[in-house]
This record gives structure tokens, C-alpha cells and sequence, in this order.
């Protein structure tokens, strides 16, 4: 398997052709640092969470509103004074960081086997495409909650902090995913609980890290981290190493999300977008790669449970007027759903469906 570290080491000038985006990819591919200095043109949406901790209704009414309101329109926000300690954040990029500077062989330790299904572990992207391209990216890939789900032995043991700080990371990061689906179930007309109860609960919901490294490219213009997708998940939080790169299809054009200290970035899924009959929007996304700084980011996908739930539009939020926007499945067969499109239709095509 060829590592994308190894070949950005290696001085190339080119990149080999089968990182080579086609064409009708390629829009808006302009320099990343430019485009997030932008002072005009859209921008997406900052929720302070701090205003849920106040003692006026008002106040907390008016955050909800808010994240509903970004839910609604974009369907991604950068979450600040988000209760998640700056230090432990710093920690768990300073432990990642950590890891992909150590030497690709000792990464390999940690190699999944993608060919017989196994993603977890040390990887690059596999083909899954007709064209058989592939992305500009290296990743760590394992499940960091419940607790008693994870598998500790394709944890890196080096540095030595990574367990302690990951798992840590993890417990609050799935109260703040409560909190969350929480404000978004009021948003609905809900009970508060209900959007959690949907994707699996505190038992079953489950949280999977994925520390995308995007090295240098030599020729950022034609390639990409990661190819236009939405997310499957519920909700997905984004952490990165404020290099900017990560790009949002909104209102027709790629828009570049600016890099905000100590912030949160935070993805409404395809499950919420299904569960929610589409008023919470799930946003087709990408990842840019450049020729100065490697970019990092720790994504954490939150996932409801792969076969034991079905998922579709809540019988609250579907009538007459508003019929119900997609099929039952359940989570694996959506993922299917999803691969199957890919192959058939032409990329920024709807895939949420």
C-alpha cells in the first residue's frame, strides 16, 4: 500500500495521475489561505453554547434558535464556549500530531486490512470509485466510544498520553452530542429526548475517530483530501490543526470554512437530515490539500447502531402537505445506498437520498 506521506516525501513535481481530479472537480480550486481571508461572501454560522448555561429562558431559547437555524440553512456551524476544556482539545491534537510524526514504518504497526473489511487502524483511501481515483490523505481510524466497545490493541501506544487524552476526549464529547441532539428535538417540535433515542441512546450510539493527515501536495490544484461527500452519521465533530481546507457546497458554489481558535466544527448528518424529513440539512463537503502546510484534522463520526435500527422520516414531521423525503433503511443499507449512487451518478449529484 502506498502511503501519501511517502510519496509527498519523496520530491515529486507531479502527482501521479490516478490523484488527478477530473475536470468537472476542479471548481473553485484556488488557493485555500487566499480563500479563507475572504472578508466577503458567506460565512458559516458560530453558535455560543455559554447561553445555554444561563438562567433566562430567553437567553437559552434564543441559542436554540440559533443552532436551529444553521441546522436548517447549512446544516454545519462552528460551536464556541462549548464546554470541552481548551487544554484536553490541545492535548488530543498535540497526541495525534504525535503519531503520524513517527516514521511510516512504525505507523505501520497499526495498519488495517481494508481488503478483508477491517477499516480500523492506520490506512489510505482504497479506490471505491469507477474512475479509481484516490484522495490526498493518510488516516488513524477506531472507535472511541462506549467505552466498553473499543478495541484498545490497534490504539497507537505511542506517544504514551494517546489512550488517556482520546478516551477522555471522547466522554465529553458525546455529553456534548447529547446536548445537541438535545436542541435540535426542541428545534423539531420534540421532545428533548427524542432525536437521541432514534440513533441508538447512550448504549448503542457509537463514536468513531478518524485523524485525517493531509500532506503537502505538489500540486494542490489537481488533487483532493477528500472527494465531495455528505456524512452519514448523526452528527460528526470537527477538530483541526488550523490549516485551512475544509470547503462547503452552499448556495451553489464551494465555500471555504474559516479556521475560528478553540472552536468546534460541528456537521449535521445524513441521519438527522432522514430522521428530521430534511429540515435539517446534511451539507455536501470537501477536503483541500496544499503545497505550504500539512493540514490534520480528528473527525468524530457519531453513528447509530449499523443494523438494529431503521431509519426514516419521524411519523411527527411527515404529512400530507409534507410527505415523507426518503425510504426506511437502516444504517448499513443507507451506506450501500450511498457507494451504489456514487458509481452511477455524476459527483455534486444529490447522494443524501
Amino acid at each position: 500500500m502506498v502511503r501519501v506521506e511517502n510519496l509527498a516525501k519523496s520530491g515529486i513535481k507531479s502527482i501521479p495521475k490516478e490523484y488527478v481530479r477530473p475536470e468537472e472537480e476542479l471548481i473553485n480550486m484556488g488557493d485555500v489561505f487566499e480563500q479563507e481571508k475572504k472578508k466577503e461572501g458567506p460565512e458559516v454560522p458560530t453558535v455560543d453554547l455559554k447561553e445555554m448555561e444561563s438562567e433566562d429562558e430567553e437567553v437559552r431559547r434564543s441559542c436554540r434558535e440559533r443552532l436551529k437555524k444553521a441546522a436548517e440553512e447549512w446544516g454545519v456551524m462552528q460551536l464556541v464556549n462549548h464546554g470541552i476544556p481548551i487544554e484536553l482539545i490541545n492535548a488530543v491534537k498535540e497526541s495525534g500530531e504525535a503519531f503520524f510524526a513517527l516514521p511510516v514504518e512504525e505507523k505501520e504497526k497499526y495498519a488495517n486490512e481494508q481488503s478483508s473489511g477491517n477499516v480500523q487502524g492506520y490506512g489510505s483511501k482504497l479506490a471505491n470509485n469507477a474512475s479509481g481515483q484516490l484522495e490526498w490523505q493518510d488516516y488513524l481510524f477506531h472507535l472511541i466510544f462506549p467505552e466498553d466497545k473499543c478495541d484498545l490493541s490497534i490504539w497507537p501506544k505511542t506517544p504514551s498520553r494517546y489512550t488517556e487524552v482520546t478516551s477522555e476526549y471522547a466522554r465529553h464529547l458525546r455529553k456534548l452530542a447529547s446536548k445537541i441532539l438535545g436542541m435540535l428535538s426542541l428545534g423539531l417540535g420534540l421532545e428533548e429526548g427524542r432525536l437521541e433515542e432514534e440513533v441508538g441512546g447512550m448504549e448503542e450510539l457509537l463514536l468513531q475517530l478518524k485523524i485525517n493527515y493531509y500532506p503537502i501536495c505538489p500540486q494542490p490544484e489537481k488533487a483532493l483530501g477528500v472527494e465531495a461527500h455528505t456524512d452519514v452519521s448523526s452528527l460528526t465533530f470537527l477538530l483541526h490543526n488550523m490549516v485551512p481546507g475544509l470547503q462547503l457546497f452552499y448556495d451553489g458554489n464551494w465555500v471555504t470554512a474559516k479556521c475560528v481558535p478553540d472552536s468546534i466544527f460541528m456537521h449535521v448528518g445524513d441521519t438527522i437530515e432522514i430522521l428530521s424529513n430534511g429540515k435539517y440539512k446534511s451539507i455536501l463537503h470537501r477536503g483541500m490539500v496544499n503545497k505550504e502546510k500539512i493540514r490534520i484534522s480528528w473527525a468524530v463520526f457519531c453513528e447509530p447502531p449499523k443494523d438494529k435500527i431503521v431509519l426514516k422520516p419521524l411519523p411527527e414531521l411527515v404529512s400530507d402537505a409534507e410527505p415523507a423525503r426518503f425510504p426506511p433503511r437502516t444504517f448499513t443499507q443507507h451506506i450501500q445506498h450511498k457507494l451504489f449512487r456514487k458509481t452511477e451518478e455524476p459527483v455534486g449529484a444529490d447522494q443524501t437520498k
